[in-house]
């Protein structure tokens, strides 16, 4: 079974939760799930942009009572 991992970026602001991002996918395993949580609403297209660069797959975006939740699929 994949592991899952939950990532707290509430209020962080931009670049803050991209770097936070990659510093916590640094740490994980190839296949390894990463739930980010934001209030940032520039993380929905900022985190999945990064994805696309560094060979990382976006499995679901939704919001949340004003939280921003990006799934994503270590590469």
């Amino acid at each position: 079974m994949t592991e899952k991992h939950t990532l707290n970026a509430r209020r962080l602001l931009c670049p803050m939760p991209v770097i936070r991002t990659q510093d916590a996918v640094k740490k994980l395993a190839v296949g390894e799930i990463l739930e980010i949580i934001g209030t940032d609403s520039g993380i929905l297209q900022d985190i999945p942009a990064w994805c696309r660069i560094n060979g990382h797959n976006v499995l679901d975006t939704f919001t949340d009572d004003f939280e921003y939740h990006i799934i994503l699929q270590v590469g």
